[in-house]
């Protein structure tokens, strides 16, 4: 297994770094030890930013120079004591020391915190994180050393400079913790570089001050540092730039405690100098710190809750608004509506935005529905409010009925313009339905939705609710409740219809029509109770409920040896658009033992026109063995295009061109033409609603070999079973 160039050399200079204290402390080896390993981070830098190309190149060039600068200021240090045999204090190895904080501190803020960045949460909190690591530094060096007068000015103020740049590389390095967009793992590592270096000048610090360093695992800190930041150098996701995101000023567990710990230590300082020695007590320093913590949390606290109260405004805003179009939504409509004294309600629902989404996408559909909003919104009256209660269904709100029939004239013609979207020009339709004469919101509704569900059925225009309009909705509803007892109690049946060879009459397949029988009511025509089930989703199990109840009885007409060659079954737009439908006819097929070229899956022209799922379900169908068939043809879009971008397989007349095909003249005409476009496309025709011998010798004349009708049989149960037939 090929080990990553970034863990490979983690492994190895962490080792090396936790192998240090066996070296002899303060010996040449000792020296030569460390040098090697804070130069090899140096070159891990390099060859990192080489190799991996950051756009950010420079702030980690900047980071290399600082870690150079800083080994330097080793070398210098162990060339001087090996030549003088001591260190004069102070000397050119701490102007390169000093030099480096500088350096590091600029690359770490860069790098950590890009341009943009307005995460003042996480500001607060590195300055808190700072402001506690400075009062350590300030009471146990800084101020001790200030009041050392006998030194000379010289030595103080490079005594005081370490600590002071510790904090200021401290707020670097705080704002890589506290921040969010940091979570890389080349910031992590150079994150955790950086806090073990300041926790080993943290130590070398406190402990320099009481003459009580000798070197060693201190020493073995700073190199575990160098190992971390050659390894954030060469891990490829150093590449990225810190993204500049507006972050939620959050207060995890993991960040409360440590801010908390930080915080406590003015407390804890003066608790410790209390214990130590009352009267040395930095009342000054300890007072500042604690007041500039308070201070700090202070505003954090406030930030919070303004962070709070934006949230809750921006919550409340979506809660009444549909992100989508900008518009009001369903519930913001609704309490305007109840606070209205004689609303009048239009209720606008899309003509063709399903087919637009199954053909082109959602991301279309989201786009056409945003236009169709801004098209709303610039024909409405000052005093009207538009909404959007959800799908392609919009509402709009009007204080005065008179206006009612004008806008919605004026919004059924915008809405039909041409909409650009997707790289489109898309054309969708509105029915329209108005309401009002009611104090009841909820009824102004239902009476509006009542009113658009009749626009729709007139061919897409505007209605008015009158209150013979609830009449046919009753039924409706109250049909659409009987077909769910229907499904369950098993009202339904198949029968099925013969398709014959002309001019012989031999069956070569049937096709599988559903039918009702009510019990209270008796028989349901399908063109009654098919329309309902297709408008209230039903139609879905009713169609998996038809195709395998016809496989099942195809699959014990073969084992009777009395199965046509193939059976039909019709199938909905609703049924092709549903996902996992071709799934679930394989499964079908296999569950019934039934092959798949022995059944024909009928579709209509207008299931199939609008594209999308449907279109791609019939390709699977044919990809799975299932024969296409085009049921109704010449009374929908008629469009011949759909004859060459879908497979089909066989072309079904409709009977309204049949039916005068005896009559000389132009009757004929229609028929004739389908079946040499049948022919020409290599596609089997099949002639509908036969119910005359004259009717079936002229197709057969014309070039007809299949039919179908009464005049070859009518649907029958399955009881009557079909001669045996071949291809």
């Amino acid at each position: 297994m090929r080990v990553p160039a970034w863990a490979g050399w983690l492994v190895v200079a962490i080792i090396a770094a936790l192998c240090f204290p066996l070296v002899p402390d303060d010996t040449v080896p000792a020296k030569i030890y460390v040098n090697t390993v804070g130069l090899s981070s140096v070159a891990a830098m390099i060859v990192g930013i080489v190799r991996n190309r950051p756009e950010h190149w420079r702030a980690w060039a900047l980071f290399a120079a600082g870690v150079l600068t800083f080994v330097s200021g080793d070398i210098t240090y162990d060339i001087t004591e090996l030549r003088l045999g001591e260190y004069p204090y102070p000397y050119w190895a701490d102007l390169l020391y000093l030099s480096a904080y500088p350096l590091l501190w600029a690359s770490l803020s860069r790098l950590g915190s890009p341009r943009g960045d307005r995460d003042r949460g996480a500001l607060i909190d590195a300055a808190i994180i700072s402001t506690g690591i400075g009062l350590i530094f300030w009471v146990s060096v800084v101020g001790p050393t200030l009041a050392d007068t006998g030194a000379p000015v010289l030595e103080r103020l490079v005594t005081i400079g370490y600590p002071l740049a510790d904090v200021l590389l401290t707020t670097a390095v705080a704002r890589m913790l506290t921040r969010a967009g940091n979570r890389t793992p080349s910031m992590r590592l150079m994150a955790v570089g950086a806090v073990i270096m300041l926790t080993g000048d943290l130590i070398y610090t406190t402990m320099s001050s009481t003459a009580e360093y000798t070197g060693g695992f201190v020493d073995s800190g700073f190199l575990m540092a160098y190992a971390c930041w050659g390894a954030a150098a060469l891990h490829p996701s150093m590449r990225r730039r810190a993204d500049t995101v507006l972050d939620v000023q959050r207060l995890g567990r993991a960040r409360l405690a440590v801010l908390t710990a930080f915080v406590l230590i003015a407390p804890g300082l003066l608790f410790l100098q209390g214990a130590g020695d009352p009267a040395g007590i930095a009342w000054a320093s300890l007072g500042t710190g604690a007041v500039v913590l308070c201070l700090l949390v202070v505003m954090r606290m406030w930030g919070l809750v303004h962070q709070v109260r934006l949230q809750a405004s921006r919550l409340g805003d979506l809660a009444m608004h549909d992100p989508l179009t900008g518009l009001a939504n369903r519930r913001a409509f609704e309490e305007q509506l109840g606070a209205a004294d004689t609303p009048t309600v239009l209720l606008l629902d899309l003509n063709g935005f399903k087919a637009v989404n199954d053909r082109f996408g959602h991301a279309v559909g989201d786009e056409l529905l945003a236009a169709v909003a801004q098209r709303l919104v610039n024909e409405l009256p000052p005093d009207a409010v538009a909404a959007r209660m959800g799908g392609d269904e919009f509402a709009v709100l009007l204080p005065a009925a008179e206006t009612a029939d004008d806008l919605a004239v004026r919004l059924r013609s915008a809405i039909h313009q041409p909409i650009h979207a997707g790289g489109q020009d898309l054309l969708v339709g509105a029915s329209i339905g108005i309401a009002g004469d009611s104090a009841d919101p909820v009824e102004v509704l239902r009476r509006a939705d009542v009113a658009m569900y009749a626009a729709k059925a007139d061919g897409g225009r505007h209605r008015r609710y009158t209150a013979d309009l609830d009449a046919g909705t009753d039924e409706e509803a109250r049909l659409g409740a009987e077909l769910r007892t229907a499904l369950d109690q098993r009202e339904f049946h198949l029968v099925y219809q013969p398709i014959v060879e002309l001019p012989t009459g031999r069956c070569v397949a049937v096709e599988s029509l559903v039918r009702w029988w009510h019990p209270d009511r008796g028989y349901i025509p399908p063109d009654v109770f098919i329309p309902v089930a297709e408008r209230n989703g039903l139609i879905v199990e009713l169609g998996e409920w038809i195709l395998r109840t016809a496989c099942r009885q195809y699959a014990d007409w073969w084992r009777q040896g009395v199965a046509p060659y193939r059976f039909g079954v019709n199938v909905s737009a609703r049924q092709l658009a549903e996902p996992g439908f071709v799934s679930l006819v394989a499964a079908i097929l296999a569950e019934t033992g039934v092959h798949p070229a022995r059944l024909i899956v009928e579709v209509t022209e207008t299931a199939v026109f609008g594209g999308g799922a449907a279109v791609r379900a019939v390709h699977e169908l044919t990809e799975l063995g299932v024969e296409i068939a085009l049921d109704d043809f010449g009374t929908g879009h008629s469009s011949l295009g759909l004859l060459q971008t879908l497979p089909v397989r066989i072309l079904k007349v409709d009977k309204s061109f049949v039916e005068n095909v005896t009559m000389a003249g132009r009757h004929a005409v229609i028929a004739t033409s389908l079946v040499h476009v049948a022919n020409g496309l290599g596609l089997v025709a099949v002639a509908e609603g036969v119910e005359t011998a004259e009717q079936a010798a002229e197709l057969y004349r014309l070039g007809y070999r299949r039919a179908q009708g009464y005049h070859f049989g009518r649907p029958a149960m399955a009881q009557i079973t079909p001669e045996t037939a071949t291809a």
